[in-house]
């Protein structure tokens, strides 16, 4: 088999299980508290991950780790997954699932943003349209098609959301500047943090920290593949593949396949407002896309 087929195959099999997770978290919520989720899943993620590192041969790593970069991890773990999916999970309690998935489907926009204060990045033109066609696209997702009234369903869904999405960009920008093996510091982050969701969670939880709910099969599964070896899936695309482009385009993929999912597993009917509101989330993520890939080939040349 081909590397770039490889590349296609463990690209489309992390984009496929990420599909999923929109339904995984809103049937877990039947069930489980926001924070009650973020326990669990993050319980599950931290020894799925350790099992990667063993089978990797990575321990040798872990013990090469210092107090400093401990310190990093606990940061980066405060923002993911502590603040990011106890934000995302709530907002999933609060929203119909497709209106949740498809607005923090945004976080690429929110991304490029960010990026001006914090990295000193310029925006352009055609960024510019791209951003207002992905803004336009959660607003009629949001109002359910009614624009004009600006009428949300719920506003402090949306905000969620939409927070998610700048907690997951200040993720990622902090992240392009750490340097350790990503699989390793992603354990770490998740380590590091795992005392702090535990008092977390007795804190303000209502009942036993352990209980046995069918909520926690879909925790499991949130920790296992939004977590864990879909991460370890996506990095291996990126390996094998000849070009970044052709695995990044798959996760395109990703919002409609998790409509399909919504429907027919979590029961919610698709509005045609979500289907239109995607579409301009979309269609801006694409020329934004575009709009670096041209960026690039011209400082290539």
């Amino acid at each position: 088999m081909k590397k770039q087929t490889k590349a296609y195959l463990y690209g489309f099999a992390a984009v496929s299980f990420w599909s999923t997770i929109a339904s995984a978290g809103k049937l877990s919520l039947r069930y489980l508290t926001p924070v009650e989720l973020l326990f669990f899943s993050s319980l599950v993620s931290c020894v799925v991950l350790f099992t990667i590192l063993i089978f990797q041969k990575k321990l040798p790593e872990l013990k090469k780790t210092s107090l400093k970069e401990l310190g990093v991890s606990l940061l980066f773990g405060l923002l993911n997954p502590f603040l990011y999916y106890l934000v995302l999970f709530k907002a999933y309690d609060l929203l119909p699932a497709q209106q949740a998935q498809a607005i923090n489907y945004t976080w690429a926009i929110t991304l490029s943003l960010l990026s001006i204060p914090i990295l000193g990045h310029k925006v352009r033109g055609i960024q510019w349209v791209c951003i207002g066609f992905s803004y336009f696209g959660v607003l009629v997702i949001a109002t359910g098609g009614n624009v004009i009234s600006l009428q949300f369903e719920n506003p402090s869904g949306v905000g969620l959301a939409l927070l998610s999405t700048v907690i997951w960009s200040l993720y990622w920008i902090y992240n392009t500047r750490d340097t350790r093996d990503p699989l390793v510091g992603l354990f770490l982050n998740f380590a590091t943090v795992m005392p702090l969701i535990v008092l977390y969670t007795l804190w303000i939880g209502k009942g036993p920290l352990l209980r046995i709910t069918p909520g926690l099969a879909g925790a499991a599964y949130i920790g296992v593949f939004e977590m864990g070896i879909t991460f370890v899936l996506w990095l291996y695309a990126l390996k094998k593949t000849e070009s970044s482009a052709k695995v990044a385009n798959l996760i395109f993929i990703s919002p409609f396949l998790s409509l399909f999912f919504i429907h027919f597993l979590v029961g919610e009917k698709i509005l045609g407002s979500t289907l239109v509101g995607l579409a301009f989330v979309i269609c801006g993520l694409s020329l934004q896309a575009f709009a670096e890939s041209k960026k690039k080939h011209r400082a290539g040349r």
